[in-house]
């Protein structure tokens, strides 16, 4: 079947705040004996999944998201390793849109592969991207990633990627990284932090901007229905303050990946109490690390 069916009305109404109980993949005492996907998917609802790496192909085990609009779908972030044989990202996501376009027959429709910042566990599928038909995938580096969105005039500014009815919000958010970017998702109610912000720690490359980017993020989600926070890794334990140790491949007790806007007030305190402090700093439900000053 082929042409353009019924559209989806994805801004008539406002975000239906869904509990996210999702048993995530989270390694094994044995990762030479993991039996898990490479790739977990989870679909939200039929037009948001939420997918992530198996911890056994890399430790960093980072979640991804595909949203899917009327005339195009997006793919945030694009996970740890670059082999389509370990990682068959590039497979998974053409599964996804071809059945989304079994259901949703649309000519022309197009895949767009945004990033949260350029760390390389956000970055290293990109290449299974870059000869696809009908993709268009922005470089997650600072220069091309404020170019696609108008940051380098204007850093201040929201910008708007359009998935064809559902219209993202984007806002850049340096901090833990210089080319960070935050993606509000109307639809949903969900705000996309990457390592920003996420339960488990949270380096700061540069201090006076983490300030700034949480402040922001504050005063926007008071503006807008934020159903989740969701950030791209799960580190901590269900112990408060305590997180797994740096590169551990099993993490069987790990709380939600969601967290709320009352957390990032919580972040915001965190930030005033450690003042100028350098080091590790564990708080119940997030550790700040400062890179800046150790």
């Amino acid at each position: 079947m082929s042409g353009n069916g019924q559209q989806v009305d994805f801004a008539s109404k406002a975000p239906e705040p869904r509990v996210l109980d999702v048993d995530w993949i989270h390694g094994s005492p044995s990762a030479k004996h993991n039996t898990d996907p490479d790739i977990q998917v989870h679909a939200y609802d039929e037009h948001t999944f939420i997918l992530r790496q198996n911890m056994a192909v890399d430790y960093e085990a980072p979640f991804l998201f595909l949203l899917f609009g009327n005339t195009r779908a997006v793919l945030i972030d694009t996970g740890a390793t670059a082999s389509a044989e370990f990682f068959p990202l590039r497979q998974v996501v053409d599964d996804l849109v071809g059945r989304r376009l079994a259901e949703h027959p649309r000519d022309g429709y197009t895949l767009l592969v945004l990033h949260t910042h350029a760390h390389g566990d956000h970055v290293a599928g990109d290449a299974q991207f870059t000869d696809r038909p009908h993709t268009m995938v922005v470089g997650a580096d600072r220069n091309s990633a404020w170019e696609y969105f108008g940051f380098s005039d204007d850093p201040g500014r929201v910008a708007r990627v359009d998935l064809g009815g559902r219209v993202l919000e984007c806002l850049a958010t340096p901090g833990h990284q210089d080319a960070a970017v935050t993606y509000y998702d109307p639809h949903t109610g969900f705000l996309l932090t990457g390592d920003t912000v996420y339960p488990g720690r949270l380096y700061v490359e540069d201090w006076a901007a983490f300030r700034s980017t949480i402040d922001r993020l504050i005063s926007f989600a008071g503006t807008r229905p934020v159903t989740h926070v969701l950030g791209c890794h799960i580190e901590m334990t269900n112990v408060p303050g305590v997180d797994y140790p740096i590169r551990t491949t099993y993490q069987p007790d790990e709380p939600p990946l969601e967290m709320t806007v009352g957390q990032l007030r919580d972040i915001r305190k965190a930030i005033d109490e450690i003042g100028d402090r350098p080091g590790r700093h564990a708080f119940p439900g997030f550790v700040i690390c400062r890179e800046d000053q150790v």
